[in-house]
């Protein structure tokens, strides 16, 4: 079965940083684009990063990054605000035995105290 595992959440103090982990595990023949993803309370779940771009309110602080060896993305949150307080998902485009499909993570909380 496909799936995509993350780790990596917690509670940080505002300044302060965490890594994102998120492997793909199952039978996948390839890989396209991977990303992250987040859905702050009452908000809408928006893009932060993919291997193209960079939300405007992450840049120059969030760094993704990929092992293909791994089958990994993570994504290296630095100064984070209160703001950045949202469940985070990985995101990304595998090809399995049933073909191209999207899959998600199961979500990790990240929250930023002030």
């Amino acid at each position: 079965q496909v799936q995509l595992v993350e780790s990596g959440g917690g509670l940080v103090q505002a300044g302060g940083s965490l890594r994102l982990s998120c492997a793909a595990t199952g039978n996948i023949f390839a890989i396209n684009n991977m990303g992250w993803y987040r859905q702050a309370p009452g908000k809408e779940r928006e893009l932060v990063a993919d291997m193209r771009t960079y939300a405007d309110s992450v840049k120059g602080r969030f760094t993704i990054s990929r092992d293909n060896t791994k089958k990994s993305v993570y994504l290296q949150m630095n100064s984070l605000k209160p703001d950045d307080t949202a469940v985070y998902y990985c995101a990304a485009t595998l090809y399995g035995s049933s073909g191209w499909k999207d899959y998600w993570g199961q979500g990790t909380q990240v929250t930023v105290s002030s």
